[in-house]
């Protein structure tokens, strides 16, 4: 009776010990915790797709890991094969190659392909003891543009190791995602919303950086709520939502848009709707086409908005306009204002180049009555689009729907 009791418990642990010894041969342990199935993904060459990004697979402070010397961009990744994540936990170890040096250490996921994939990386500089709100970042890329310039908001301080281990972690639900870097308790992003078209996909990684440890844990997402969370730009009446939106056509370099320009009484629109935040998206509507890679157009694209704000007399109000590249607005076909943002040239506008409400702000003649603000909006660099705000809507009514 002794002995078949012993062989009834003894035949499950042979066979556990089996079954976990099978995913390991096929490249993935998975083990049953008390929360639920947690994946355990080794850095082997068999695993990873390395066509577009050359990586090694190496053994590193005691550790199997991946090494990516060079970054190329995100169309250029090492890609976790034939595997799909939706919702749940990842977690991984990562570290510079040269923590002397500025890097980028990115991982993707619910990756439809490098085009349609959303993103967090970190930019390590060699002083981390500095205070900076750039250190870590979120953003989805669309259409093959990385929005990080349309993003700023998804970005913070973070607490990185140039000499060690960084220890990830991304709890993922839904739309909303919470990322942890090193501490545990306290999230270094908490995204409201996650803003790619993808909801499902793989995992890719790009670098120079190590990477090793990688874990899964499918639908473990620590109670966090699959729905969207608040945004507090939807109790501001003053954002101008509602527009129509023209055809995109190509300017030629050096080309600035002038009144002979203006759209005629044949041209064609469409209605556009802000997102959050008041963010008229023209990527999300034209993606990258003529794209030479890592967000840069190979031409200059330009599109016409309007809208109408009505006035109950004469006035001259004040609009707050965030934007990227280039605006030229126009009132009652009349040019108004001419801007530019463009990142990493003397001209570009506070925060850093980055699309933002505190780009500008300029007075507008209103007559009584209707008028017709246009605005032509010209991109060549990462994301294109604008958000516009009334200072104060006194005696004024703007197209919200």
């Amino acid at each position: 009776m002794k002995n078949k009791l012993n062989q009834h418990k003894i035949k499950p642990l042979i066979t556990s010990m089996l079954c976990l010894f099978l995913f390991s041969t096929m490249g993935m342990a998975q083990v049953k915790t008390g929360k639920g199935k947690v994946i355990a993904i080794p850095f082997e060459a068999s695993r990873w797709d390395t066509s577009k990004q050359h990586a090694e697979f190496l053994t590193y402070k005691n550790a199997k890991a991946m090494k990516i010397v060079r970054g190329k961009g995100a169309s250029n990744q090492v890609i976790l094969k034939d595997f799909s994540f939706t919702n749940g936990t990842i977690e991984f170890d990562t570290q510079p190659i040269d923590g002397s040096k500025p890097a980028f250490m990115s991982v993707y996921f619910r990756q439809q392909s490098p085009s349609e994939t959303e993103i967090v990386y970190l930019r390590t500089q060699p002083d981390e003891s500095q205070q900076r709100n750039t250190a870590i970042q979120y953003a989805p890329i669309l259409h093959g543009i990385n929005m990080w310039d349309l993003y700023g908001h998804f970005q913070g301080p973070a607490p990185i190791r140039n000499d060690d281990w960084n220890h990830f972690k991304l709890v993922i639900s839904g739309l909303q995602m919470k990322v942890y870097l090193n501490n545990m308790e306290r999230p270094v992003l908490q995204i409201p919303r996650l803003e790619g078209e993808s909801r499902t996909g793989t995992i890719a990684f790009d670098g120079p950086g190590y990477f090793a440890n990688l874990i899964v844990k499918p639908n473990e997402t620590e109670g966090l709520s699959p729905e969207e969370g608040m945004d507090l730009t939807n109790h501001d009446i003053n954002y101008i939502r509602r527009w129509d939106v023209s055809a995109s056509q190509f300017l030629e370099d050096g080309r600035e848009l002038m009144v002979k320009d203006l759209p005629t009484d044949t041209s064609k629109w469409k209605p556009i709707q802000a997102e959050r935040r008041g963010l008229i998206n023209l990527s999300r509507v034209y993606g990258g086409m003529e794209n030479r890679g890592g967000g840069v157009q190979s031409k200059n694209r330009y599109v016409w908005l309007k809208t109408n704000i009505h006035s109950t007399k004469d006035q001259i109000a004040k609009i707050q306009l965030g934007f990227s590249d280039e605006v030229y607005v126009f009132i009652n076909r009349g040019l108004l204002y001419v801007d530019k943002n463009e990142f990493g040239r003397p001209i570009m506008k506070y925060p850093a180049g980055r699309l933002d409400i505190a780009n500008s702000s300029f007075d507008i003649p209103l007559k009584a009555g209707d008028n017709e603000l246009i605005i032509g909006v010209s991109n060549y660099f990462y994301g294109w689009g604008i958000v516009a705000r009334m200072q104060n809507t006194d005696d004024i009514t703007i197209l919200q729907q």
